[in-house]
């Protein structure tokens, strides 16, 4: 579930800026293997790996990711 921001809520420790570093990443690669994901994302910002499944479920929900389960990797399938 995604709350509403509050005024105590950290902008760069939220579901939403976790998804948008890791499209940042997918978009420039188009496919990224699962661990080459998350290593760059826990390099990039600390203390938000909890973030990290949330974020690729909200990417994979808005239909921007797609995952290829026999290379364990997934892809960016936006426009």
């Amino acid at each position: 579930m995604i709350l509403q921001p509050t005024k105590f809520s950290h902008p760069d420790k939220t579901v939403i800026a976790k998804s948008t570093l890791i499209l940042k990443y997918l978009r420039k690669e188009r496919l990224m293997q699962y661990d080459e994901i998350l290593k760059k994302s826990k390099i990039s910002s600390d203390k938000t790996d909890i973030l990290f499944l949330p974020a690729i479920n909200l990417l994979y929900l808005l239909g921007l990711v797609e995952y290829r389960k026999k290379i364990d990797a997934f892809e960016y399938i936006g426009q």
